[in-house]
């Protein structure tokens, strides 16, 4: 289950627009090096033992729920495993670095006091940028590196592990997935049944996925609200600052609400009017999507019904509610030293994540959105030259689209559509003079 539901224009690539909150000291990024991910050791020895978690998890089930739906189940963790085994072999994931300590720690902390809190508990370290978390069926958590981008202190940390162990100790994930094996089975009773009707079978036919797909909705936000309070419990145990679980879902609801960053006009002309290849106007021209109307798109199914979470300012409300020492007005916690290493090395990695999972135009224009604030130009032109490089390959190799995202006008803010309408304009000459410049392979 996630910790939170993002809910932006430009889905999970809307990390562009929050890049820019922390304070930060170019001394700091003029000597950093991106995380090596590459401890292959680790990796194989924590393999070995989410298989063997993975294989008792399994029998454990089957022993719990017979015939096909036991076996479906068997089927659906047998396939995830093998899809996770991919991602921590690409990498995705970090085995020794300092979050891994921090989050360590924090466990250690909560198993002190909530025996019901999984010995073998164990938490990565996703190299994503978006401020997220969430559990995976054998128990494992996964905590995304862009979280300490919008966390102030250990304690929200604290209060983000809570709110997930919460959901596995109320086995909530897998409820759900044992439902919808049930409901598939009676859906395939439905369809044969609709073979029969003869007068608007296909509007019969939606309003049941409709219902089905709102019933979802509806046992999703009400699993939220307890692993809120389930989560709450736990961290207040630990003897964490109350107040703070509420100021970590406040942080949260700020990524939600908060408007795009603009790239503006004369950052393009500052960085690509390079030596040997002057700006070229054309570069700027836009689509025009006057035409379209977008005024009489009717959303078929009800977006604030399929949500998944509750608006989160609810949530914050009921736990007030529920437990009244989080009326109490407190003073947020500082952060400590360590805390505000994690989080100047969770934004010196925003560049490397984003270059790890191929987002390469994505990348160029965070990297852009760093440049134009001047922040430590060397380290941001150097990802620059990277990512140029690679979209200059996609290009010569006629793949661009799986890197570079089309113009949605409906979807994405101008600033985006202005960006993407650039990187469209350049010819595959125009990117590969400004991939040499920034690599420092042509003119400097």
């Amino acid at each position: 289950m996630c910790y939170v539901e993002i809910n932006h224009n430009m889905n999970h690539k809307n990390i562009a627009i929050f890049i820019l909150f922390l304070s930060f000291f170019n001394s700091f990024a003029q000597t950093y090096k991106p995380l090596d991910t590459a401890d292959y050791s680790l990796r194989k020895d924590f393999l070995k033992t989410a298989k063997d978690k993975n294989n008792i998890l399994i029998k454990g089930l089957k022993n719990k729920y017979q015939g096909k739906v036991g076996n479906k189940l068997e089927k659906y963790y047998n396939e995830f495993f093998t899809e996770f085994e991919k991602d921590v072999k690409n990498k995705d994931y970090t085995f020794k670095s300092e979050f891994d300590k921090n989050v360590d720690d924090i466990i250690t902390e909560l198993k002190k006091n909530n025996s019901q809190i999984p010995q073998n508990l164990k938490v990565l370290i996703a190299k994503d940028n978006m401020p997220n978390a969430f559990c995976l069926p054998d128990g494992t958590f996964i905590i995304n590196m862009g979280l300490f981008n919008w966390l102030d202190n250990k304690d929200q940390v604290a209060s983000v592990i809570c709110h997930e162990i919460a959901h596995n100790i109320l086995e909530h994930s897998l409820k759900l997935l044992v439902e919808q094996i049930e409901e598939n089975a009676t859906d395939k009773t439905t369809v044969e049944n609709l073979k029969s009707v003869t007068v608007n079978k296909s509007g019969t036919a939606f309003d049941i996925f409709k219902n089905r797909i709102y019933k979802k909705g509806v046992e999703k936000r009400q699993q939220e609200v307890k692993a809120d309070s389930l989560g709450f419990v736990l961290f207040k145990n630990s003897g964490f600052k109350k107040i703070e679980f509420l100021n970590a879902l406040n942080n949260l609801k700020n990524f939600d609400s908060i408007s795009p960053r603009e790239i503006k006009i004369e950052t393009y002309k500052s960085l690509f009017d390079i030596p040997n290849h002057p700006f070229k106007e054309k570069w700027m021209k836009t689509e025009d999507f006057s035409l379209y109307n977008y005024d009489f798109y009717k959303e078929k199914l009800d977006k604030d019904s399929l949500a998944s979470h509750p608006e989160i300012s609810r949530r914050i409300q009921t736990l007030q509610k529920k437990f009244t020492e989080l009326n109490v007005s407190e003073d947020a916690l500082k952060p400590d030293e360590n805390f505000q290493n994690l989080q100047k090395i969770a934004r010196m990695e925003i560049l490397p994540n984003l270059f790890h999972s191929e987002d390469y135009g994505l990348g160029i224009y965070v990297s852009m959105q760093f440049l134009q604030d001047k922040e430590d130009e060397e380290y941001y032109k150097m990802w620059l030259g990277r990512l140029f490089d690679k979209i200059y390959d996609a290009r010569k190799n006629y793949n661009l689209n799986r890197y570079l995202d089309r113009v949605e006008p409906k979807n994405q803010s101008k600033s985006y559509q202005q960006f993407l309408n650039f990187m469209w304009n350049l010819s595959i000459d125009d990117i590969k003079n400004i991939a040499d410049f920034y690599s420092k392979k042509g003119t400097s």
